[in-house]
């Protein structure tokens, strides 16, 4: 903060892993309060479709659906998975994670074929991407038979 202009990229990075930490600690007022740092900093030096304000918008989505304001959550992750569409690869991991994560808000809320239409295309994602005996394939499909269950 001292060496580095207010709005430097770098701060962004340091008040994201400072949020991570609180996030970590469950103290999810302190973890917003970073997170929203971050991305303020990252919303004025970044051009609009930078993957790492997808991050941000995730990370703050995150705090909302640990603390269940799915309300406050799921627009933000569209918009962290409306983003990652436009600058990442259509095979990359991440948009995997944003399938997952609006799935998973999606299960909380109720709304079991939405779900499973967002966590069936981070499967297809996964699959694409990494090997076959990774965890992550194996999460997404552990998921899928539980919201099978409740259909």
């Amino acid at each position: 903060e001292i060496a580095l202009p207010a709005n430097h990229p770098a701060l962004a990075t340091s008040y994201n892993n400072i949020g991570s930490v609180y996030e970590n600690m469950r103290e999810y007022s302190k973890a917003l309060e970073f997170y929203e740092k971050s991305l303020k900093i990252r919303e004025i030096s970044l051009p609009p479709n930078h993957p790492d304000l997808a991050t941000s918008y995730n990370n703050i989505a995150a705090v909302y659906y640990r603390t269940r304001e799915y309300s406050k959550a799921l627009p933000l992750l569209e918009k962290s998975l409306k983003i990652r569409e436009i600058s990442l690869p259509a095979n990359h991991p991440d948009l995997a994670t944003s399938y997952n994560n609006i799935g998973l808000v999606y299960d909380d809320m109720g709304e079991y074929s939405k779900t499973l239409s967002y966590l069936e295309k981070a499967l297809g994602i996964l699959r694409n991407s990494l090997t076959s005996t990774h965890p992550h394939i194996k999460s997404v499909l552990n998921s899928i038979e539980e919201v099978k269950k409740k259909l």
